[in-house]
């Protein structure tokens, strides 16, 4: 066999390196393109997801069907301190539950004045059952159970900044049920408005405030009960 001479291999090393050279500069140019093109699909996805919003189905679709009532309770120092916000909370979700594009088949419902002036006429209406509450409310078969357990504006001993707060419990009792005293649903929900710090008392009326904060609470407590969109990066 002959073997190579010197001369011959370095021609064949000169080949190869003049072969490998564009070949490289052309793998390279190839997956900065690919990168580039993954960054470029990342930051579309990223916008579409800023600007969009998906479904999120109900968590309790036991109102089909069925009437029902919405109760609102809160501790005196909150009524005392937001007048009539469990009013407008009772109003707001059950105009949601009751619209028939949320809930298709929501059955018949006790009118949120009804159900105000009864709880009124009943300051002790706590002390009752739930199967006694759901009749003195017209017999109906579902309770939607609102407890508010925390409504505030401002940081404690910060009077000069908005910070509000809302939290609560929803539940629902089904008085139709073999345990009408056992809650068959219950979530914890909590808002806040403004979500930035800074904004001082001075920038934005305390009705402003209010009016959004008892809003987003609204929008949560009725979420729960049918699907609907929301933001892929929500405010709250």
């Amino acid at each position: 066999m002959t073997r190579p001479t010197p001369s011959r291999l370095i021609e064949s090393k000169l080949a190869i390196r003049s072969w490998a050279g564009p070949a490289v500069a052309t793998l390279t140019v190839s997956m900065g393109l690919s990168l580039s093109g993954c960054s470029a699909i990342g930051f579309a996805a990223e916008s579409y997801r800023r600007s969009s919003t998906y479904e999120v189905k109900a968590m309790y679709e036991g109102l089909a069907g069925k009437s029902f009532a919405v109760v609102v309770a809160a501790d005196r120092t909150i009524q005392a301190d937001h007048p009539g916000l469990l009013d407008r909370i009772t109003i707001r979700v059950t105009e949601r539950l009751a619209d028939q594009k949320n809930i298709p088949r929501a059955g018949a419902f006790a009118r949120p004045e009804q159900v105000l002036r009864v709880l009124y006429d009943r300051p002790a209406w706590g002390t009752m059952t739930m199967a006694q509450l759901a009749e003195v409310l017209g017999g109906v078969q579902r309770i939607v159970y609102i407890e508010i357990y925390e409504y505030r504006l401002n940081e404690p001993g910060n009077a000069y900044e908005w910070e509000g707060v809302a939290s609560g419990s929803v539940s629902v009792i089904e008085a139709d049920g073999n345990a009408p005293e056992v809650r068959a649903f219950e979530q914890n929900i909590s808002v806040r408005f403004p979500t930035i710090k800074g904004v001082s008392v001075e920038q934005v009326p305390q009705a402003a405030i209010t009016t959004e904060l008892s809003r987003r609470f609204i929008d949560r407590a009725s979420w729960l009960f049918y699907n609907h969109q929301e933001p892929y990066y929500p405010e709250y």
